[in-house]
């Protein structure tokens, strides 16, 4: 299988699930308002499965070093490859609960409470799991990022038409959503060996880690996403005929949305052999930047914004490099 063995290779792949990680949204943007998200949502989950078993077939069974897909997944114990699908049932309920936090409470709540919590939490409990990395500069990097998120949730709410009451409901969805976000990372890192080339018998290398963490997603999803189309947060309550009614382009957005996710998540895991799976996870939670540059250069959120939200917003990108740099030092420092 295709293994990273060295660090920089390691922090470009990190980049690059920061920027898959912070782009599939706009897929949900260009697929319309009508197109509701619990529609969307099945299309995006089909699209992570697919990516996943390509990517195992091909990068996950070719080449030399560690063990091919399918006898990596036979040789397996089964507590690991319960553990990665229970990474995917925890972050597809956390997923379900951020989109449902921003949909009631707007993005100024979500974010910076659903997201900076998951950051946290995942950098400390997979830091906990795998302690590698400067500490100090690890978490003062987390910090940076925090810093920025809050930053660019103060922003949003200056925007014209944003609520100022804050949603008890949104604010609890945000906290909940935050708590499995910072957790479902950990359990897949649980299943997998550490050393990629030469794995130990029993756990999982990365493309079957992912694989299995997939088919947790697309489980869970047959009941999560049921129920929230029988009983939304918000709005009217949604059937598979109206799923049957999308059009191609609506459907292949969502697909889209999620390979592009899975592209992150598999490059996260891949690249976890040499970064950690801390550094790994807190480089790609970066997302969060790349959402706001296409936010304020490609979506114009805030071409209407008052003269007090502009510089925030110009605060939170040193920030945010601040942090990614100082996350990247605490490997090699």
């Amino acid at each position: 299988m295709f293994v990273v063995q060295s660090y920089p290779l390691a922090v470009f792949f990190c980049l690059i699930t920061m920027l898959c990680w912070g782009s599939w949204a706009n897929t949900q943007k260009l697929a319309g308002p009508r197109w509701r998200f619990e529609l969307y949502y099945w299309d995006y989950v089909f699209g992570v499965v697919i990516l996943t078993t390509i990517s195992a077939f091909t990068l996950g069974s070719f080449g030399s070093a560690g063990r091919s897909f399918l006898a990596d997944a036979q040789q397996a114990h089964f507590e690991y490859i319960l553990s990665a699908i229970a990474g995917g049932i925890i972050f597809n309920a956390a997923n379900i609960l951020l989109v449902a936090a921003i949909d009631i409470a707007g993005m100024a709540v979500a974010f910076p409470v659903g997201i900076g919590l998951a950051l946290v939490l995942g950098v400390i409990v997979n830091y906990v799991g795998q302690p590698q990395g400067n500490p100090v500069l690890l978490f003062l990097g987390v910090a940076f990022i925090l810093a920025a998120i809050i930053l660019d949730a103060l922003a949003y709410r200056r925007l014209p038409g944003q609520s100022k009451k804050i949603s008890t409901k949104g604010l609890v969805l945000a906290i909940l959503c935050g708590i499995l976000m910072g957790f479902f990372y950990r359990f897949v890192a649980r299943g997998m060996v550490e050393d990629h080339v030469n794995p130990y018998g029993g756990r999982l290398t990365p493309y079957t880690a992912v694989y299995f963490f997939s088919l947790g997603m697309l489980a869970s999803n047959l009941l999560f996403n049921r129920l929230l189309m029988a009983r939304p947060f918000t709005g009217e309550p949604v059937s598979w005929a109206d799923y049957r009614r999308g059009t191609l382009r609506q459907h292949a957005l969502g697909l889209l949305g999620g390979i592009v996710w899975a592209v992150g998540m598999t490059l996260s895991i891949v690249a976890a052999g040499q970064a950690g799976f801390a550094i790994s996870y807190g480089l790609g939670q970066g997302a969060t930047l790349v959402a706001a540059v296409w936010g304020v250069f490609v979506w114009k959120e805030f071409r209407d914004a008052p003269p007090g939200a502009k510089p925030l917003i110009w605060l939170m990108f040193p920030g945010y490099v601040i942090g990614l740099a100082l996350i990247i030092a605490a490997r090699v420092m």
